[in-house]
This record gives structure tokens, C-alpha cells and sequence, in this order.
């Protein structure tokens, strides 16, 4: 056992100081992260999956339409950036694509499930 006269006799929290770091440990300040997470704009599945399939869609429209003004001149249209528009389009497909069959696994383990 600590004897008494080796353990100095300090109260730490009253030494603690502020810092310009808000960490969230004091009651009276909310955490750091939290102001900074993404607030939900709506609870609706449908309408966040929708949404996301427009986006998509736009992306796989967007080397036609890119490609059209650039053969036609109409626009400063650079070769590159038709390219670059049918890369990000076609990481989009197989992202899109290795999505749908991890849900279709998922949906084949889930009906494998025996009740």
C-alpha cells in the first residue's frame, strides 16, 4: 500500500484547462464529431435509392452526350474528357453490378434459412 507522504494531494480536475479542442468530455459542451456528421435529408429508402439511380444514370449518359459535342464542335469538348467520362461510367457498372449480386447472395442466404 502507498503510505500517505509518497501520494501527493491534488485535485486534477481542478488543474485541467481548457483547450480550443472540444473533446466532448466536460457536460456542458456537445462532442466535436457530432457537429460534423451528415444529417439525414430524408428517412425514405425509396427515395435515396432513387435518388442514387438517377445519379447513376446521368453518369452513364453523360460519355454519349460528351461525345456527341465533341464530333460535332460545338462545344470545348476534349477528347479526354470523353474518356475520362466513360471510365467513371464504367466503374460505375461494376460497382452497380457487384452491388446487385451481393444483394441477390444475400437474398439466396436468407431464403436458405430454415425455420
Amino acid at each position: 500500500m502507498i503510505e500517505k507522504k509518497f501520494a501527493p494531494n491534488v485535485n486534477l480536475f481542478e488543474r485541467i484547462q481548457p483547450t480550443k479542442l472540444n473533446t466532448g468530455i466536460s457536460y456542458d459542451m456537445s462532442p466535436m464529431r457530432l457537429n460534423r456528421m451528415e444529417k439525414l435529408e430524408t428517412n425514405d429508402f425509396k427515395a435515396v435509392f432513387s435518388g442514387l439511380i438517377e445519379n447513376f444514370n446521368q453518369e452513364l449518359n453523360a460519355p454519349d452526350q460528351l461525345l456527341k459535342d465533341a464530333m460535332q464542335e460545338s462545344s470545348n469538348v476534349d477528347i479526354h474528357d470523353v474518356m475520362t467520362a466513360m471510365a467513371k461510367a464504367e466503374v460505375g457498372v461494376t460497382v452497380a453490378t457487384n452491388i446487385t449480386t451481393k444483394i441477390v447472395q444475400a437474398y439466396d442466404k436468407i431464403m436458405q434459412i430454415q425455420l
